[in-house]
């Protein structure tokens, strides 16, 4: 299930479009629980796109598969924080339309983190943005919690097509 909201701030004719992430809104595709519990979910994507969703070591990952069958792991768990995490409800798809097709130009994607060990119920909540490109699918910007993180967010997925991929956090 996806909505379209428009974005008349915005220039260039860029919206939003969500889809779900939530666990009970996508299809598990696999299952293992030896030696450490993994699962890893096909979530609804727009145009063509699907999300596959990894649940690893109480870490959660998105891969976007392109239309083309062609898999773009994220890694979220190195790029954005490498604490215990996992990902928001939904997915933002910032697209642009062009005669009557909708085109993804940028995926957002919230990571909340249990980044510190003292206080593992204290969550921070990262916005991932990631390029949907001919050339590249990666994560650009990794937008920090705060009042204008949302419309941060989508400023930085809107000039996203010639930002270069952000490389992993170091531990």
């Amino acid at each position: 299930m996806c909505c379209t909201l428009p974005l008349n701030a915005v220039a260039g004719g860029i919206e939003s479009v969500y889809t779900d992430l939530a666990l009970e809104r996508c299809r598990t595709i696999e299952v293992e629980e030896d030696p450490m519990p993994r699962s890893l979910q096909r979530c609804p994507g727009i145009a063509g796109y699907t999300l596959h969703v990894a649940d690893e070591d109480l870490r959660q990952t998105v891969t976007v598969i392109s239309p083309n069958g062609k898999k773009h792991p994220l890694d979220l768990w190195q790029v954005i924080t490498t604490a215990f995490s996992s990902l928001g409800d939904k997915a933002e798809w910032r697209i642009i339309r062009e005669k009557g097709r909708i085109i993804p130009v940028a995926l957002i994607v919230r990571v909340n983190a249990n980044e510190d060990p003292e206080n593992p119920n204290r969550v921070r909540s990262y916005l991932a943005v990631a390029k949907l490109t001919q050339q590249s699918i990666c994560v650009t910007d990794k937008i920090a919690p705060g009042a204008t993180a949302n419309q941060e967010a989508r400023n930085a997925a809107d000039a996203s097509a010639h930002k270069p991929c952000m490389q992993a956090s170091p531990p």
